[in-house]
């Protein structure tokens, strides 16, 4: 059971990298089991299908690593533009790290494969969706804080949050496509200016 384990566990982190470097129509399941140096029956042993991966792949991670972080990031411990600032500060080293590595931005997995497909496979685009709007309740529990707080000025936190992630994602893409980590070198005080923050710099 051990090997049986551990060979889903590859295959899932092996299409994870390779449709979040790549993009999800050009991966074959050949390629994801090479990556993961799994036999192709193994992978039909676990999963009906490619979709059927990427889904089951995305809820690992999300418990595995994802959660975790913006559990931690977003911690009502944090001050609320704290959070925030961490957040986006943190995307620009990631990807300014992995373009150092790979030679490329790829920016979120998540967006992207919801903009390649999102209209072509119901389960990726339900579980895209679902992702991305736990994203959302992060960013607008922070923004509701920040108005409390006084740090924000009184608004629509709903609304802003899905302004304000809607610039975050976009800067994400146009880092990707033009290959440059330059688009989110200034994410933290382009977005806190953008919620009318009273200052828009770094604490020390």
């Amino acid at each position: 059971m051990g090997r049986c384990s551990d060979a889903k566990e590859r295959l899932m982190d092996a299409a994870l990298d390779l449709i979040w470097k790549r993009s999800y129509g050009s991966v074959t399941i050949d390629q994801i089991c090479e990556k993961a140096g799994v036999k192709k029956g193994s992978f039909y042993y676990f999963f009906e299908s490619k979709s059927d991966l990427a889904v089951a792949a995305f809820d690992v991670d999300w418990e595995k690593s994802g959660k975790p972080k913006w559990d931690s990031w977003f911690s009502a411990t944090v001050a609320p533009l704290d959070r925030l600032r961490t957040l986006f500060d943190f995307t620009y080293e990631a990807q300014a790290q992995l373009k150092k590595d790979t030679g490329m931005v790829p920016g979120c997995p998540c967006f992207s494969i919801g903009s390649e497909i999102g209209t072509q496979d119901e389960k990726i685009s339900g579980k895209i969706q679902e992702i991305l709007q736990r994203y959302i309740r992060y960013f607008e529990s922070a923004i509701r804080d920040a108005q409390a707080d006084g740090s924000l000025p009184p608004g629509d936190a709903p609304s802003q949050a899905r302004c304000l992630y809607a610039f975050f994602e976009g800067s994400m893409a146009q880092a990707r496509i033009q290959n440059d980590v330059e688009y989110l070198r200034n994410l933290s005080q382009n977005a806190l200016a953008m919620l009318g923050a009273k200052s828009v710099t770094q604490a020390a």
